[in-house]
Formats: C-alpha cells, sequence, structure tokens
C-alpha cells in the first residue's frame, strides 16, 4: 500500500504581517551585510596599500548600486534558504520555506525562488490578500507558520501510521 503524502494547506501559510517582517528584517540584515563587507573590504585594501576604494565607493551610481545589492541579495537568500530553509528574518518570524509537501526545496528549487525576486514589482505580489508572491508561486514553494507545520506534519503522519498498522 503506498503512504499518503502530506500537503500544505492554506491555514499553515505565514501570514502577511509574517511576510512583511521577514522582508523588512532581511532587508536591514542586508543593509548591514553590505555596511561590513565594505569595512573589510576597506580594510583589507589599506592594509595591502591599494588606495582609492573610498573613493570608488563613494562615486558608485545606480546601476552600479543596485547591481552590488542584487548580488549580495541573491548570494544572502541562496545560501540561507538552501542551507536552512530559512533567513533571518524567517527564523526571527518563526517560519520557514518549504515545497508543497512539506519538504525542504532543493537549492535549484531555492535559486530559481531567489532570481525571482528581481522581477520588477515583486514585493507587490503579496497585496490583495494573498501571501504567496510570485517567488513563491512561480518556484512552486511555500512560507508556512513553522511550529504550526511541524506540528500538523507530526500528526498527520502518526495517524497514517496508525492506519498502516491497522491493516
Amino acid at each position: 500500500m503506498q503512504q499518503k503524502k502530506f500537503t500544505i494547506t492554506n491555514d499553515l501559510l505565514a501570514s502577511q504581517g509574517q511576510r512583511l517582517g521577514n522582508y523588512f528584517i532581511d532587508l536591514i540584515f542586508q543593509y548591514v551585510l553590505i555596511f561590513a563587507l565594505s569595512i573589510i573590504a576597506g580594510i583589507i585594501l589599506g592594509i595591502l596599500g591599494i588606495d582609492g576604494f573610498s573613493e570608488w565607493a563613494d562615486s558608485i551610481d545606480r546601476l552600479e548600486e543596485y547591481l552590488f545589492g542584487a548580488i549580495i541579495m541573491v548570494l544572502y537568500y541562496s545560501i540561507t534558504e538552501s542551507l536552512f530553509s530559512r533567513t533571518i528574518g524567517k527564523l526571527i518570524t518563526k517560519t520557514i520555506v518549504v515545497d508543497i509537501n512539506g519538504e525542504k526545496p532543493d537549492s535549484g528549487i531555492i535559486i530559481k525562488r531567489t532570481f525571482c525576486r528581481l522581477i520588477p514589482f515583486n514585493h507587490f505580489s503579496f497585496l490583495g490578500g494573498n501571501t504567496r508572491g510570485w517567488h513563491d508561486s512561480i518556484s512552486n514553494t511555500y512560507v508556512v507558520n513553522k511550529e504550526l507545520f511541524e506540528a500538523k506534519k507530526k500528526q498527520f503522519y502518526e495517524l497514517d501510521e496508525i492506519g498502516i498498522s491497522q491493516e
């Protein structure tokens, strides 16, 4: 007999408030990361005697600023969600990224999800009551309330095991 698979339901999805919290916490952390990397680069280049970093940093244009921010964003989300299924924001709001069956998405799916964040107006895709943004629906991933998700998944498999043992 084939074992049933757990499926994510709408009641498990993170709220709009949690999603908004994830966005702002992760954005702040990315700015902190950019600041820290800039300081470290400045110190290392200063020790090596390479001048001009601060002048370059002061003179970058909007396109360079956007590209640098996009690179940091892609690295941040790809690494944290591939390794932990969570970012700093998701850790704080107690949410997690999963696939339709409640499993950790593979790295390819996470990278697809991350690049979808670069779609213009992706941040507005949460408006109108939908808690799944474009980067969720395109990559077929879900951000769920971790505690509720784990409890419901455990209950599902415990009930499934009872049904198997009865046969």
